[in-house]
């Protein structure tokens, strides 16, 4: 790049610094989409994947679809004889509630294998008891820390024929207490022992425990197997046997709402920018070609050829698009940052600042690319007007 063109790029209203402005939000809206996309997967894979996820698979039951086998007992029996399975276990879901003290409708699920809740009190046993519960810190304006190591009696429903039912109560153990920020299951979730959670669901149905697991099954279920390796193998083996399953580790490839949409802008986002950065630089470099033709034609009248001009050219367009990545990412950056409190609080997983950062990849690629598609589109867009003869066209404006 010569001294011509960082002089004229500074200097002459005419140069390619006119595509300056659209290169750079479109670098921010990359980079913003990078980091956001970034900070929902690395709090997937450090608060999901890491507590076991890799060796998971998930298996779901959705209500009249016929096509899905239920999980019910015998099925869960099928799914845990398949190999290299280790163990199942189902998730059945149901409602706590405060017996008297409090206002708070708890939903409950199963603890899941492996689960690494972020504990703010207490410890979760290696196998949680029929007879314990852990529940979020506080819920609902109830706050549970005075309760931990106690055992509390909640309400749950039992009943009594289709439309009708009654209250029962049972005491729980409440054994820790964890982040109420975290919020894989949804908010204000008690976790239970597969047997306690099963009791639970029964009742609101009116069976007992053993009849409903036969006939009605669990809501969704976790296969763990013995390696990661033999994930995608299992995953078949259940699909083929009827089950809906899919491995734990595809949540990261399936964000949900506005993460899943950021993933998609981001990938969208690199073509739209290598496209518009040629389209740009086409255009620009034409125009303003075009535009200092008399300038141009005097310069080669005085000894500077095409490739010289070119070069020139060439020069404005690195420098424009070198500007626009670099501003671009520092600014993406910044609102992918300033994102993560809000973002967080929508996904109910932590998202620290610097899971927000976009990687070393995308912000290479936000750079580079409108440098690269710049100078591409300068050199289609220039070729017509750098053609003409300098003497004629020196005339013409004389």
């Amino acid at each position: 790049m010569s001294r011509w063109s960082l002089y004229t790029w500074k200097r002459d209203s005419r140069s390619l610094r006119r595509a300056l402005p659209t290169l750079t939000v479109l670098a921010a809206l990359l980079t913003t989409s990078a980091g956001v996309a970034a900070g929902a997967t690395e709090t997937i894979e450090r608060d999901v994947l890491s507590s076991g996820g890799l060796t998971q698979i998930e298996l779901s039951a959705f209500e009249g679809e016929s096509s899905v086998r239920p999980l019910t007992t015998s099925a869960l029996h099928d799914a845990a004889r398949i190999a290299g399975v280790k163990k199942v276990v189902a998730d059945f879901s149901s409602t706590l509630y405060a017996e008297d003290e409090g206002t708070y409708d708890l939903a409950s699920h199963t603890l899941s294998p492996g689960a690494d809740l972020p504990v703010v009190k207490g410890k979760i046993p290696p196998r949680l008891g029929k007879n314990q519960v852990i529940l979020p810190a506080s819920a609902q304006g109830t706050d549970f820390t005075s309760s931990l190591g106690r055992s509390v009696t909640f309400g749950y429903t039992r009943a009594t024929g289709a439309e009708s039912g009654t209250t029962a109560l049972m005491k729980l153990e409440i054994v820790a207490l964890y982040d109420p920020s975290w919020q894989v299951d949804g908010p204000g979730v008690a976790y239970l022992s597969e047997e306690t959670a099963a009791h639970l669901a029964a009742a609101r149905a009116g069976q007992k425990p053993a009849v409903f697991r036969a006939k009605d099954g669990a809501q969704s279920a976790t296969v763990v197997v013995s390696h990661q390796k033999q994930v995608s193998g299992a995953t078949k083996a259940l699909q083929d046997d009827g089950f809906s399953a899919s491995p734990v580790s595809d949540r990261v490839r399936q964000l949900p709402g506005l993460f899943g949409a950021a993933d998609i802008a981001m990938r969208m986002g690199v073509v739209a920018l290598a496209l518009a950065a040629i389209g740009l630089g086409g255009v620009r470099a034409a125009d303003s070609a075009r535009a200092r033709l008399s300038q141009f034609a005097t310069l080669r009248i005085l000894g500077s050829g095409r490739p010289e001009l070119r070069r020139i050219l060439l020069g404005e367009a690195v420098l424009t698009g070198a500007v626009a990545g670099l501003v671009g990412v520092l600014i993406g950056t910044g609102l992918s940052a300033v994102l993560a409190a809000p973002l967080s609080d929508m996904l109910g997983l932590p998202i620290s600042v610097t899971d927000a950062l976009p990687g070393p990849g995308w912000a290479a690629a936000t750079l580079l690319l409108p440098v690269i598609g710049l100078a591409l589109g300068t050199l289609l867009g220039s070729r017509e007007a750098l053609r003409r003869d300098p003497y004629l066209t020196a005339r013409a404006h004389s």
